[in-house]
């Protein structure tokens, strides 16, 4: 759209012509948004924020005057911040990567000659990373007043251009590393061979111990052979002899059974009866007992309520025994109201002559 521009995410627009807020910033800066920029009056540019790598391969001598070739990489861009922007995009606007790569370079050059300088073959070689960080430290002051940041400066190689002195200092170390590659081959040989030969007796074992293995599963296989052909018929009258005695058992269980059978449904229940019968007797001697005392506690009353209740009986059996003789009554209904009275002063004579016998007070006749 015709006058409003937007940046890419990688990039900061500088917008100069107007004067900023900021009096140190001769234009604006614009990140991650768009713009309305009046054409004509103002002028917009674009300010690379994306990563950059400059390489450099610097000649320096060391403190004991070895000379050494280095090369190292350096990772760099713009600051994300204002002050940054300005400070690169004051110095870098027209050809950014050359001259930011270029000038990188220099700085880190210079410093590199400098440290390397201070230092021995040996510390350069054991101490690579210290001599790094140092040459980054040295030179970060210088980057940060040209707008620029170092991500990583990473050391690539060290030569000493021929002279044989890394290579000198290597040699104790590579017969030392080789010594003990040595020995650890003659090692790793020697335990080969232990190895083999450990395995070589283990299957010479392994070997005799199936043989005698074997040897022993077939000896007892044999001897049990053995003992089960003669076991045969020592097993046929040893379970005949076992099925006589579980027979034999079965038997005496049977008659302790029958035996329990027998006390259970005939003895006992016979033993129960005569006890029941032995129980009714003595009940009925004991009935008889207590009848007979109450008898003679009360035989007069029983014995005259008795004789009372014969007598009608003894006065008929009279009267049949007169009417069957030949008697003349005289004197009318007297003579046979005398008759009547003497028949039952009769009947009274005979109940009182009962009494008697039975040892009872004899009976006055009623008037």
């Amino acid at each position: 759209m015709l006058g409003y521009h937007v940046p890419d995410p990688d990039e900061a627009m500088l917008i100069s012509g107007k004067k900023s807020h900021d009096e140190n910033s001769p234009f604006i800066v614009v990140i991650g948004h768009g713009k309305w920029v009046m054409p004509l009056f103002r002028r917009v540019s674009y300010l690379s924020l994306a990563m950059h790598e400059a390489a450099i391969e610097e000649t320096c001598v060391t403190t004991q005057g070895i000379t050494l070739k280095v090369r190292a990489v350096i990772a760099h861009k713009v600051g994300s911040d204002t002050e940054s922007i300005v400070n690169a995009g004051q110095r870098f606007i027209s050809e950014q990567a050359n001259e930011m790569n270029q000038l990188t370079g220099q700085i880190f050059s210079g410093h590199l000659r400098s440290i390397v300088g201070s230092m021995t073959v040996e510390q350069i070689i054991r101490e690579r990373d210290t001599l790094a960080r140092q040459v980054l430290e040295a030179s970060k002051r210088e980057l940060t007043l040209i707008g620029l940041k170092v991500d990583s400066f990473q050391i690539q190689s060290i030569d000493d251009l021929g002279s044989g002195y890394i290579k000198s200092l290597a040699a104790p170390e590579v017969a030392r590393v080789q010594r003990d590659a040595a020995v650890a081959e003659a090692a790793a040989e020697q335990q080969s061979v232990e190895a083999q030969q450990k395995s070589a007796r283990a299957q010479a074992d392994y070997e005799r111990e199936t043989a005698l293995k074997r040897a022993e599963i077939k000896a007892e296989t044999d001897k049990a052979n053995a003992e089960a052909a003669q076991a045969g018929p020592l097993a046929e009258a040893r379970v005949s002899q076992e099925i006589t005695t579980e027979q034999t058992k079965l038997a005496q269980t049977t008659a302790e059974l029958r035996e329990r059978q027998l006390l259970s449904e005939v003895i006992k229940p016979a033993e129960a009866e005569a006890q029941r019968k032995r129980i009714l007797a003595e009940a009925e001697a004991d009935a008889v007992r207590i009848q007979a005392a109450a008898a003679a506690e009360n035989d007069r009353i029983s014995l005259d309520q008795l004789l009372i209740e014969q007598l009608p009986d003894l006065v008929e059996a009279v009267s049949k025994g007169l009417s069957g003789a030949n008697l003349t009554v005289f004197n009318g209904a007297q003579g046979v109201n005398e008759l009547a009275t003497n028949v039952v002063a009769q009947g009274i004579s005979i109940l009182d002559t009962v009494q008697g016998r039975f040892g009872q007070k004899p009976t006055e006749p009623q008037q």
